[in-house]
């Protein structure tokens, strides 16, 4: 969290800093002292073992921060924080080309896929509407936007495959979707943020270009969270013949950039899942300019434990 953006309800109490320095010097002085106390006690020092520096200089440096923190945390901070949002709208759009049979990812291409998919439904909070639309050669709405999660898990499974593929439509159709969001029930004049989640595993061969999509998407600020899914040595067997389908990563770079969404890549289901909550972490939160008072409360506590600890293992070397 950048510095610049921290303001304070109440910047006059951060007067109290200056006495942190303050008690730094006096420190510092009293450090100086310590060689002539030392030849003092020299025969003391013959009967116990020296103390180590680091131990008594960690123990004042951790209670400077734990006052530091407490002088900011009393002054009121406000700073940008993550929050999660209450309503949002999610088109899932996934590609059912013939090329996602391909077997480069167990058990296939499509069949991971579906099973990701499902499993991003549920990180999704409950209000969350979610559509979702299948593209080849064309893109169809196969669920409109809906909150019924059990709705969108059976379309999935009942996806088929069909030739060609069609970013651009896909983009266009998730954006029709988001025309059927139903009225938020608490406030009917309010506009749900939404996204759009493509998963694809090759480049545009038919329709609409992409690049045209994404700017209208950008537009509408809708941003496009991109999946390239699938490996370099992938390939389907048509007609006894093997035909190569590597994974295409240009456009959809380009479609996430323009759009202002995020590209993403996976070779493997366990890697699928991972872009899948990585994306669902970015649409499901928000950073909002909260007071965080806690959070430097929080820190003073964690610093006042390592100076106490510090001050318990010095103790422990008398008897």
């Amino acid at each position: 969290m950048a510095l610049m953006s921290l303001e304070f309800l109440l910047p006059h109490r951060l007067w109290w800093l200056m006495v942190v320095p303050a008690i730094g010097l006096l420190y510092w002085y009293l450090g100086q002292l310590r060689p002539m106390s030392r030849r003092r006690s020299h025969k003391l020092d013959l009967v116990l073992p020296r103390e180590k520096p680091w131990k008594r200089h960690l123990a004042v440096v951790s209670a400077l921060l734990a006052l530091t923190s407490l002088v900011v945390a009393y002054a009121k901070p406000k700073d940008y924080t993550e929050v999660p949002r209450e309503r949002a709208t999610v088109v899932v759009a996934i590609d059912v080309s013939r090329s996602m049979m391909a077997e480069d990812v167990a058990p296939n291409r499509m069949d991971a896929a579906q099973t990701a998919a499902k499993e991003f439904l549920k990180l999704l909070p409950p209000r969350f509407n979610v559509a979702l639309v299948a593209f080849a050669g064309d893109a169809h709405l196969v669920v409109p936007p809906t909150t019924d999660r059990g709705t969108v898990a059976r379309a999935i499974d009942n996806l088929e495959m069909a030739p060609s593929t069609a970013i651009g439509d896909a983009v266009y159709k998730s954006l029709d979707a988001l025309k059927l969001v139903p009225p938020d029930p608490k406030d009917a004049e309010a506009t749900a943020p939404a996204a759009i989640v493509l998963l694809s595993d090759g480049a545009t061969n038919s329709g609409r270009p992409s690049a045209t999509a994404a700017r209208d998407a950008r537009k509408q600020d809708v941003p496009v969270y991109t999946i390239a899914y699938g490996t370099a040595t992938g390939y389907v067997v048509e007609k006894g013949v093997r035909q190569p389908v590597p994974v295409n990563h240009r456009e959809l770079e380009e479609v996430a950039r323009i759009s202002g969404g995020k590209k993403l890549s996976a070779t493997s289901d366990q890697e699928l899942s991972a872009a899948y909550k990585q994306i669902a972490k970015s649409i499901g939160y928000e950073k909002v300019y909260v007071e965080v008072t806690e959070r430097y409360a929080g820190f003073a506590l964690l610093f006042g434990i390592l100076s106490a600890l510090s001050v318990m293992s010095l103790a422990a070397r008398w008897p």
